[in-house]
């Protein structure tokens, strides 16, 4: 499964402190030419978790973005094989994917002179 920028899928997230892997949301943030190229994407996470980190980006069409409750995306960023993406669950609003985008360049070395 190729996934394209801004999809919302189910991936299967390991816990430090446990043996076994649950399956979570997460957003797909490299684009569809890097995830064919290398069989893999790199992504978000994307928690329902009450406390916040100062860069998460709250999903405000999240319904849209098929989950089930609201969530945010959080930069916990992380790279997985293509064949370990369960299924996709959505796509995050042109408004919400906006404001990752915001949000990544903000949280990613753009200019590497400095």
């Amino acid at each position: 499964m190729t996934s394209e920028s801004f999809d919302v899928v189910v991936v299967p997230f390991p816990f430090t402190n446990r043996r076994v892997a649950k399956r979570r949301p997460a957003l797909i943030v490299s684009s569809a030419n890097f995830n064919r190229v290398h069989e893999q994407s790199i992504l978000a996470m994307i928690t329902s978790a009450r406390g916040d980190w100062p860069s998460d980006v709250a999903i405000r069409n999240w319904r849209e973005a098929g989950l089930n409750v609201p969530c945010k995306v959080r930069f916990k960023l992380f790279t997985l094989d293509d064949t370990l993406i369960v299924r996709k669950l959505g796509r995050l609003s042109k408004r919400d994917s906006e404001a990752v985008k915001k949000a990544l360049a903000h949280v990613l070395a753009s200019n590497v002179n400095n």
